[in-house]
This record gives structure tokens, sequence and C-alpha cells, in this order.
């Protein structure tokens, strides 16, 4: 979307309020998501060596942030995202079935278009949790995805609570399932962010399962790496995929609003699939890839839930950098300042 201010508004919060509410959001949503799945809080990287094939290179032309080491006589990179190397932490932690661990991912994406709802600056608790073979399934992915939606109901309750000048509550006590193929068919002249436009907004959250494949009309509902998300597995009635999003209705912007992509990981037989299928084989050789294809790492399940974008809709802001401090435009710090609106 563009940089679109509503007519009218106006934040709820000044500048030191809205950081005081970030930390109570935070605070309370963490410890409710590591307790609801059995996470383990862990440190993470913010610099991963180039070329291990460790570093998320997201639907594969954003380029990440690279630089020599000068003392180890090699090239690093800023992470944006985290997705492969919890999978690696949680094996060589030695995390047992139904355990997982978060952390505090902070990222760069310098190819990010900039708007209301994206900074090159992604900061997201990422959590993974290890399976077993029978849970690559979609009934566990939607238990997964139920337990993860009533925390961010539950936080969004506690919040209207606390300020009563916050309004809502927004969001409904269920969330809605439906498969990207099914959502195509439903609405087949709109694109797939109109798609999500109208699911929401009909629904209040959604969660659109299967991302990554081709639908009917030969492209994905949208595109994903070939390397952490199983897109590819068949799930009965011809559908495939083990993945998704969680989608909620935003009123304050009138869109939809993503506020986790999550999935089942890749098995052996699924990212060697996947590698073939974006002329990708060339990974293969990568530390991650050999690790996995060797069945050194375990099978889990994984995501991201972007601490901004559920400060911000839970704050009821207009524009990410409200609760975020990153770099933006001239032309948009200015519109915002016009609209009584200050960035971070």
């Amino acid at each position: 979307m563009s940089l679109v201010i509503p007519d009218g508004y106006r934040p709820l919060f000044d500048l030191r309020e809205t950081e005081g509410a970030i930390k109570y959001i935070k605070d309370l949503f963490q410890n409710g998501l590591a307790q609801t799945l059995n996470l383990t809080r862990v440190t993470a990287p913010l610099i991963v060596l180039n070329g291990t094939g460790i570093n998320d290179h997201l639907s594969g032309v954003e380029q990440p942030v690279r630089f020599a080491v000068k003392n180890i006589g090699a090239n690093a990179e800023i992470v944006q995202s985290l997705a492969k190397w919890k999978r690696l932490a949680l094996g060589d932690y030695g995390f047992q079935h139904g355990e997982g661990l978060y952390t505090d991912m902070n990222a760069l994406r310098p190819d990010e278009v900039l708007d209301n709802l994206h900074s090159i600056y992604v900061d997201q608790w990422d959590w993974e949790r290890v399976i077993s073979p029978e849970e690559r399934c979609i009934p566990f992915l939607q238990s997964i995805v139920r337990r993860i939606y009533k925390v961010i109901v539950a936080t969004e309750r506690a919040v209207c609570a606390r300020y009563g000048h916050v309004p809502g509550p927004y969001l409904p006590d269920e969330i809605h399932f439906v498969h990207s193929e099914d959502l195509e068919a439903m609405y087949p002249h709109l694109s797939p962010r109109e798609r999500e436009n109208a699911i929401c907004k009909e629904r209040g959250a959604v969660f659109v399962i299967g991302i990554g494949a081709p639908l009917a009309d030969g492209q994905p509902h949208d595109q994903r790496a070939a390397d952490y998300d199983d897109w590819i597995t068949e799930t009965g009635n011809g559908r495939k995929g083990l993945n998704g999003d969680i989608l909620v209705w935003y009123p304050v912007l009138n869109c939809a609003f993503e506020l986790s992509s999550m999935g089942i990981r890749v098995d052996t037989h699924s990212l060697a699939k996947q590698l073939e299928m974006k002329n990708e084989q060339f990974k293969r050789e990568f530390y991650f890839h050999q690790r996995l294809l060797q069945g050194q790492l375990p099978l889990t399940i994984g995501g991201g839930i972007g601490q901004s974008r559920l400060c911000m809709f839970y704050l009821r802001k207009a524009h990410v950098g409200e609760v975020q401090a990153s770099v933006w435009p001239a032309g948009t710090v200015q519109t915002c300042r016009e609209k009584g609106v200050f960035l971070l």
C-alpha cells in the first residue's frame, strides 16, 4: 500500500506514552506466547556468514546488507530473518519434541518498499518448535495457529482494559481458516492482496493456508523461499502447503493487516523439490542445507510475529514509524507531521 494518513486521524498516545505502552505490550505478549507454545528465550545473531545458507533470502530477489570482516577474512550479512538459524539452534541446543525457542529478531531488509506497514528495520518474535512426523499436517498447523491467536486476542483485551481510550476490541474470538486456492476461487477477479482485504473485512481474522505454490492462474498467492516453509506437500483435495499467514482486519487503515507468517518447515523431500522448482539446486551445498538433507536437524514448525506490527495494531497507530525507530523518506516525515503524526 502507498503512504496514507487517514483524514481525521490523531494519535491516541504522545511519544512518551507510546514508549511505555510498547513495553507493556511486549512484556505481556512474549510471556503469553512462551507459555502457550512451551518456548525458551534464547540469544540470536544479528550477523551471519555469507555462503552458509543460514540467512533468509526471502523471495530470492531481496539483497541483504553485506560487508567484509577484516579480522577473519570472510564476508558477513545482516540477517533478514532467522527462519533457518532457529532450526539449527533447536538441533544444536538439544531441544526435544514439544519444546521450542523464541528470540527477539532484529533484521534489515534494505530492498523493502516503505509505506504505512513496511520498514527496512524488522523486529519480530521469531519462534521455532520441535515436532514429530505425525504432526506435519494441517490439523496440527491449525492447532498452533489457534493457540497463537488466543494470545493475540488476550493481549488486545488487556490493552483495551488498561488504556480505556483505545477503541475496540477489534478482534473476533475465533480465527477463520481458508486455503489460498479456495480464496482464489472465491474472488477470481481480485489480486491476492485484494482477496485478503475482502476475506479479512468479512471475517475479522483469517489464516490463509498454502502460500508459495502456484495457484490455478499459475502464480502463487505470495512468494516464499524454498528452504524453510513447506509449501509443496499435498494435504488432500488437491491442496498443497503446510504454511500460511495470520491476517486481521484493521479499521484504522481499512485494510488487511498481516501479523505473522509461519508454517511447518521443509523435510528432506520437500526441500529438494522446492529447490528444484525455484531452480536453486546450488543451495544443496550450503551448510544449512547439507545438515538438513543429511537428517541432522529436527522436524519443526515456526514463524515470525511482528513486534512493531502488534504494537501498531493494539495502539491504533496509522504508521509503523509511530512505534519503531527507523529511517523514512523526507516526504513521508513531512506528510506525517502535517497530519500531526510524529515518527520515532
